[in-house]
């Protein structure tokens, strides 16, 4: 008999249309960063991140191609509610990371655009 095996990809997000994780739920996985969270979901109003790794790392933007103001969170998070999360701001692009982003790392995503390598961009 062969053995089956069950590959999971960390980290996990969990994206809700609505506050207090309803609605809509759209699921992403894996290092990535998406550019530009309304035009791809719509408006998202919660998520929940998952990760084996405590020092995973979510970074959220307030401007698309992950510009503007942000707010990292390390770790298992759950937000109820996303509406002004960054400065009175508002969630337009975020990265997800299963290992930890120094500040550097951010800023330079932030200043540059680009991600490191091995990361997916949607």
């Amino acid at each position: 008999m062969k053995k089956v095996s069950i590959s999971q990809v960390f980290p996990r997000l969990a994206l809700f249309s609505d506050e207090n994780y309803r609605g809509r739920r759209f699921v992403v996985r894996g290092n990535l960063g998406i550019r530009n969270l309304d035009r791809l979901f719509g408006d998202i109003e919660s998520l929940r991140f998952f990760s084996t790794n405590p020092n995973a790392t979510l970074v959220l933007f307030s401007r698309p191609n992950f510009r503007g103001g942000f707010r990292v969170f390390r770790g298992n998070r759950n937000i109820a509610d996303l509406d002004d999360i960054i400065r009175g701001e508002d969630v337009e692009s975020l990265v997800m990371a299963n290992s930890r982003l120094t500040l550097a790392q951010i800023r330079n995503i932030r200043d540059t655009g680009v991600l490191p390598q091995g990361f997916r961009r949607i």
